[in-house]
């Protein structure tokens, strides 16, 4: 698709005058876990009695490793190996990602590495493989699979965040069942719990881990949390035969952890980059409230979104851009079909897949959504800009916000400088950064 500056698309969107903005600091409660004492709370939450006993020494143990972003993952994985380690036993770390990273096992090794997490830095083999075996049937007819390394080995430990899912709601969503059966399932296993569409998501993730917990040689798990700067929060080493209760106690902590835009309607939302470090969907949903299906809810209340940028760590997998009304030419051009499409098809979810309008610029991404609004001021639009949906302590906002954010309209959000026109370069890319 030909994208130019200058042509009839810049001609209808000259003059759409875009407001000015300024930055505003949002407060969320902020206990944390420093990186450097996150090996000693790990071994802490390792060392207690009934999660020791489940190593042995001599024993071949897989440590599942994901396709997020999260925070100090590598120090988590790390510290998780050197516990291992230190019974006596043999590490190895498996990619469990379902069908990220183009579902191909050289693809979930890149990305593992895009973490920190190498053979070299972790000090144990990394075994990727997209081969699995069928564990067997869930009671909905369901085919459950698992990685045939991780299968193979003596015990498994799942190495996990528990955060809210960006496509439906249940008991369980993203998180340690999660990675039993769609990271540890690999393309099929992300397949046959997705197969039913994101309606049947939640009654089928809790089927199939039922299979997995029954059949397979899982050790415990232990599930980070993480509060609203995208800070390491909370650990906690959980037994197979308690994960199916706590799991969804802790799912109730980490939406209390989850960060949100304080204001919660908008005429448009600028998203610097999106990226699969960020989210499954590239942009977190439960953020910007641009949702791929009707079976969940929540976030930012808004008319229309740009997205701006792909993240590297994305490595081309733009699945979730179907959620903006907008993007770049800088976007578009990054993105690569064979890590989008074969997430999408496995999801079944095929919105997040679809390309939005293209424009040439930060600016026509911009002036596309003020000029398409509906029923709005269009000459004094409510604006939010945010860097990504991780990073929510410093926004900005449009003018239009100004006097009720200095008022003290929104609790936890005060305005750090007076409104002021964005800047762009001379090819009207931003400026104006939001560190």
């Amino acid at each position: 698709m030909k994208i130019v500056k200058g042509g009839n698309v810049t001609k209808l969107l000259e003059g759409i005058a875009i407001p000015k903005m300024f930055y505003a600091r949002q407060e969320f409660a902020k206990d944390h876990i420093r990186r450097e004492d996150i090996p000693a709370m790990i071994m802490q939450e390792l060392n207690k009695p009934e999660i020791l006993a489940t190593v042995k020494p001599g024993m071949s143990i897989a440590i599942t490793a994901g396709s997020r972003g999260i925070r100090n993952v590598d120090v988590i994985t790390k510290a998780v190996v050197d516990f291992v380690s230190d019974q006596g036993a043999h590490p190895f770390i498996v990619p469990a990602m379902g069908s990220h990273g183009g579902a191909t096992a050289k693809g979930q090794t890149a990305l593992l590495a895009t973490f920190g997490i190498t053979e070299d830095s972790m000090g144990c083999p990394i075994k990727s493989s997209m081969e699995t075996v069928t564990l067997g049937v869930s009671e909905y007819g369901k085919p459950v699979f698992q990685d045939r390394f991780a299968y193979e080995a003596d015990g498994i430990i799942v190495s996990c965040r528990i955060k809210p899912h960006n496509a439906f709601r249940g008991v369980v969503e993203s998180g340690i069942c999660k990675m039993l059966v769609v990271g540890l399932g690999k393309q099929k296993g992300a397949e046959s719990v997705h197969s039913d569409g994101m309606g049947n998501m939640a009654k089928n993730l809790v089927a199939n881990v039922r299979v997995v917990l029954d059949t397979s040689k899982i050790l415990f798990a232990i599930p980070c949390i993480e509060n609203a700067y995208d800070e390491t929060a909370f650990f906690e080493a959980v037994l197979p035969s308690d994960v199916m209760k706590r799991e969804p106690e802790l799912l109730q902590l980490a939406f209390k952890n989850m960060p949100k835009i304080l204001v919660p309607d908008s005429d448009v939302l600028i998203v610097n980059e999106m990226g699969k470090d960020y989210s499954g969907t590239g942009v977190d949903p439960n953020i910007s409230g641009t949702w791929s299906t009707e079976y969940a809810s929540g976030g930012l209340n808004v008319q229309r979104t740009c997205f701006l940028d792909l993240t590297d760590a994305s490595h081309g997998n733009a699945n979730g851009m179907g959620l903006a009304n907008v993007i770049t030419k800088r976007l578009y051009e990054k993105l690569d079909s064979e890590m989008i499409y074969p997430n999408c098809l496995t999801s079944t979810v095929v919105k997040s897949a679809m390309i939005p309008v293209v424009v040439a610029t930060d600016k026509e991404a911009i002036q596309a959504c003020i000029r398409t609004l509906n029923g709005v001021d269009s000459n004094n639009p409510r604006i939010v800009r945010i860097k990504n949906t991780l990073h929510l302590d410093l926004i900005m906002l449009s003018e239009a916000y100004y006097q009720d954010v200095k008022k003290g309209k929104y609790p936890s959000l005060i305005a750090v400088s007076e409104p002021r026109h964005l800047s762009f370069d001379e090819d009207e890319d931003l400026l104006t950064m939001i560190e």
